[in-house]
C-alpha cells in the first residue's frame, strides 16, 4: 500500500505538461484546488473532471498510475463519508435508531468524497509533472515579492521542496523496515487498535533514525557543494515564459470562468443535487 503513494514522485515523460513552466503549473494547482472547495453544486463537477481527465492526457501519464495514488485515502475518504451522511442534520430520507440519513448528508457526503478524490489526483499531478529542481525555482519566483519584507524566500522553497521530496523516500524506507520485522515475526495486522499501535513502534524508531541519517547525509551533500543558501546565486536555466505558457494561463482563465459560468446559471439539478 505505501507503494501506492505517488505525491511527491516524479514521473519522467517529454509531454506538453512536463515542458510547462513550474510557476503555471503552481498556480494552475492552487486555482483547481480553490475551486473543488469553493464549487457547492453536480455540474461545474464535470467540468473539473474533464480538465483533470485532459492534463492527465497531455501529461502521459497512465490513468492506472493517477489512480493507483487514491487506494491509500480509501479508508479516509469513506470516514469522511459516514460522517457526512449521518451526522449532518437535514431531510430525513432514512432512520435506524440513532442514525439518520438526510438529503442534505448524503449530498454533503458525496461533495466531500469527489473533493478529497480530486484534491489527491490534483496535487500529485503536480509533483509528477515537475523535477525537484523545478519546483524549487517555481515557488521561489512566485515568492519572491515577500522578499522585500525579509522573507527568506530560497531557503523557503528549498524546505518546502525537499520535505515534499522526502515523502517517496521514507515511504520506501518504512516498507523496507516493515519487511524486515515481519521476516524476524512481528506481527502488524491481528489485535485490536492499541495492540496494533505498539506494533508500530519497531517500525517508527528505526525510521526516525533513518530520516535523521538521510536528512544529514543530504546536508553534508550541499556543505560539501558550497551551498550558502539563495543569496548571491544564480540559475544555470532562469525561468522564462514562452507562448505555450501563456496558451496555459488562458486555458486557467477559461476553466475558472466555466466553472463559474455553468455552477451559477445552468439551471438543471439532479435529485440531491
Amino acid at each position: 500500500m505505501l507503494k501506492d503513494i505517488t505525491i511527491g514522485q516524479y514521473y519522467p515523460t517529454s509531454s506538453a505538461i512536463h515542458k510547462l513552466d513550474p510557476r503555471i503549473k503552481l498556480v494552475a494547482t492552487i486555482v483547481f484546488m480553490v475551486s473543488i472547495f469553493v464549487v457547492n453544486k453536480f455540474w461545474p463537477y464535470i467540468v473539473v473532471l474533464l480538465c483533470l481527465l485532459a492534463m492527465i492526457k497531455l501529461a502521459n501519464i497512465p490513468v492506472k498510475y493517477i489512480v493507483k495514488g487514491v487506494k491509500p485515502l480509501k479508508w479516509i475518504i469513506l470516514f469522511t463519508f459516514l460522517i457526512n451522511i449521518f451526522f449532518l442534520p437535514g431531510d430525513e430520507i432514512w432512520s435506524f435508531g440513532f442514525l439518520a440519513i438526510t438529503k442534505q448528508g448524503l449530498r454533503q457526503a458525496i461533495f466531500m468524497a469527489i473533493r478529497l478524490i480530486f484534491l489527491v489526483v490534483g496535487t500529485s499531478l503536480l509533483t509528477l509533472t515537475t523535477s525537484p529542481i523545478e519546483l524549487t525555482d517555481g515557488i521561489e519566483r512566485l515568492l519572491n515579492p515577500f522578499k522585500k519584507i525579509g522573507l527568506p524566500v530560497h531557503e523557503l522553497a528549498m524546505m518546502m521542496t525537499i520535505a515534499l521530496r522526502f515523502i517517496p523516500t521514507l515511504l520506501d524506507e518504512t516498507d523496507k523496515i516493515m519487511k524486515a520485522q515481519m521476516s524476524r515475526g512481528a506481527d502488524f495486522e491481528s489485535g485490536n487498535m492499541l495492540q496494533r499501535a505498539k506494533a508500530m513502534i519497531p517500525i517508527l524508531v528505526p525510521l526516525f533514525v533513518s530520516a535523521f541519517r538521510h536528512a544529514n547525509d543530504l546536508a553534508m551533500a550541499m556543505e560539501a557543494r558550497c551551498y550558502h543558501g539563495g543569496e548571491g546565486r544564480t540559475k544555470m536555466k532562469p525561468l522564462r515564459y514562452v507562448s505555450r505558457d501563456h496558451v496555459a494561463y488562458a486555458i486557467v482563465i477559461l476553466y475558472v470562468a466555466a466553472v463559474f459560468v455553468i455552477g451559477r446559471y445552468v439551471p438543471f439539478h439532479i435529485w440531491i443535487f
